[in-house]
């Protein structure tokens, strides 16, 4: 399905899956109008406890947002921040960089704090209108003030702009933004990322969110909503009022390496993009302060979306609450080689759900301990096609029962819901198994592993067994375990296992189940050719992850 980072353009399956490194630069770009060649590389620098009059030089510096805000900026041209100082209002600088020169947002100075910038309550702290080629770096943003009304830290917003590129947020330090409790095309998000207007097509190319620690948010962390979003695939998913241009994605977006924790709300929400990369993020703490549904990572609206390497943890109610979410109107979404941790038992109810949509899931440790009867894969109302959950390993330790699938059709003997389970080990050391709700038709078991659970539970599963995998605490599986060599060969399976393993070092004489594979001797096998496995891990000595916990996608009440 996928060759490196981006998916083949093809209305092919979504994927749940787990592991290494990706790099993705800012985007290339076309000329910006703005200022003369002669300008470029001049900085400005701002100091809010200085005195007022100053002409931006590092020796007078400006003294107020508003005076940052007057003058246009052109390619190679610097506005920074002297470090340890605060500034109270709104930067929303104008002008714009160039591919080659971009206009950059910084700081100076050699103090210990950061350069600060507090909206004191106002809608934005930092707004980025209509640009291009700018980046945005290093600062500390607040917005704290009058909590409760609709704010951002950062926002980025087009109108009617058409293509904006090169645009980066790198290293900020993004906290207390109290704002309300709705998910809206304006806010309220630590950083928001926003395409309005309705008279010309706009989108983002080549957006850059990476490096950045983005805290004590009401309520989004990083949040993507867009006007240009209307297409067939949605329906009545959103209001086409609300959402009437025709579906104009945001390309070559890469969100990477943040560390997101105590949200109201979501993690990181993708809508409307096409070859998005979401990876090597950390979320610590999401749905704590908002009765709405919620979910760690996920995606509306999107296609060929990859989210991998990224640890999500600190869920709070159940009502959604998953981790991780291909939510209406995503296409060919992969999940692979993330991690999902829980310190509170049973509030993750599920570790797959899907909704309209194919979707795979693969190479994933999952521990599963509910507190109530929870699903470990849900699937939701509506058409679900071409949908493979494999290669990944299920461990429940609780004392009620979970469903092993929930099919929440309100017709199960004649809905179009078509899912492969495959390859995968289900132990349960708790009371109870996994049990049924509503299958369908269109469900199919195969070579998997199920140990522990009651012999009236179990589906039809060719190729598969009941003896017990070996499945150690660490999701891996103990030598001379059934589960290896016993799988069947699944195509585009992610090229690599839970531990980053490569098929070139992997044996591809057999298939096995579960996530972890073993190293041998030989000559390596091209990458085209991924072998026949079970589950996440391989079984040679690697550093191995913290103890999981199910994950799960569904559907949110409001997008």
């Amino acid at each position: 399905m996928r060759r490196g980072p981006r998916a083949v353009a093809r209305a092919t399956p979504t994927v749940l899956a787990l592991s290494a490194a990706l790099t993705l630069g800012t985007a290339p770009g076309a000329h910006a109008a703005g200022r003369p060649a002669a300008s470029a590389g001049r900085a400005f620098h701002v100091d809010c406890a200085a005195p007022a009059r100053g002409d931006g030089t590092r020796a007078r510096p400006w003294s107020t947002l508003a005076r940052a805000n007057a003058r246009p900026y052109g390619p190679g041209e610097r506005l920074l921040f002297r470090r340890g100082s605060t500034c109270t209002g709104t930067l929303a600088p104008k002008g714009a960089g160039s591919a080659t020169a971009p206009f950059t947002i910084g700081d100076y100075g050699s103090a210990p704090a950061r350069a600060r910038l507090d909206g004191a309550g106002a809608h934005d702290t930092v707004l980025l209108a209509d640009t291009r080629y700018v980046r945005l770096s290093a600062l500390e943003i607040v917005n704290a003030a009058r909590p409760g009304s609709e704010r951002n830290g950062v926002r980025l917003r087009l109108t009617d702009y058409g293509t904006a590129r090169g645009i980066a947020v790198t290293g900020l330090y993004v906290h207390d933004v109290r704002g309300g409790d709705a998910k809206t095309l304006t806010g309220s998000s630590g950083i928001h990322v926003a395409v309005e207007g309705t008279a010309r097509p706009s989108r983002y190319d080549g957006l850059e969110i990476a490096g950045n620690r983005i805290e004590d948010v009401d309520r989004e962390g990083v949040y993507f909503t867009s006007t240009w979003s209307k297409r067939a695939l949605v329906g009545h998913q959103q209001d086409p009022h609300t959402y009437p241009g025709a579906w104009t994605p945001s390309t070559r977006v890469r969100v990477h390496h943040n560390t997101l924790g105590s949200l109201a709300g979501d993690g990181i929400k993708l809508d409307t993009t096409a070859g998005a990369v979401v990876e090597h993020n950390r979320v610590d703490g999401f749905q704590l302060r908002s009765p709405s549904a919620n979910a760690g990572i996920w995606t509306f609206n999107t296609d060929d979306t990859l989210v991998q390497h990224n640890e999500v943890s600190g869920g709070g109610n159940t009502h959604d609450g998953m981790s991780f979410d291909a939510d209406g109107a995503s296409r060919n979404t992969v999940f692979q080689y993330n991690e999902r941790q829980s310190r509170q038992r049973g509030r993750l109810p599920a570790a797959v759900s899907v909704q309209r949509r194919a979707d795979r899931g693969h190479h994933r440790p999952l521990q599963h301990q509910p507190r109530r009867r929870r699903p470990v894969i849900q699937i939701c109302a509506g058409p679900v096609l071409n949908t493979r959950v494999h290669n990944n390993s299920f461990l429940n330790t609780a004392r009620i029962p979970a469903y092993l699938v929930q099919d929440d059709t309100a017709s199960p003997a004649t809905a179009d819901h078509r899912l492969t389970v495959r390859n995968n080990i289900f132990v349960s050391r708790g009371q109870g198994g996994y049990a049924l709700k509503n299958p369908t038709p269109g469900l199919r078991f195969d070579h998997d592993v199920f140990h522990g659970l009651p012999p009236a539970h179990l589906p039809a599963n060719p190729g598969g067994t009941t003896a017990d995998p070996g499945l150690r605490d660490d999701f891996r599986l103990t030598a001379g375990s059934p589960a290896h060599a016993a799988g069947r060969h699944v195509r585009d399976n992610g090229d690599r296992d839970y531990a980053a393993t490569t098929p070139r070092l992997l044996r591809h004489t057999a298939a096995r189940r579960g996530p972890h594979h073993r190293r041998v001797r030989g000559p390596r096998r091209p990458l085209t050719t991924p072998p026949h496995r079970y589950g996440p891990y391989a079984d040679h000595p690697r550093p191995v992850p913290r103890r999981l916990t199910a994950a799960r996608t569904c559907v949110p009440s409001s997008t």
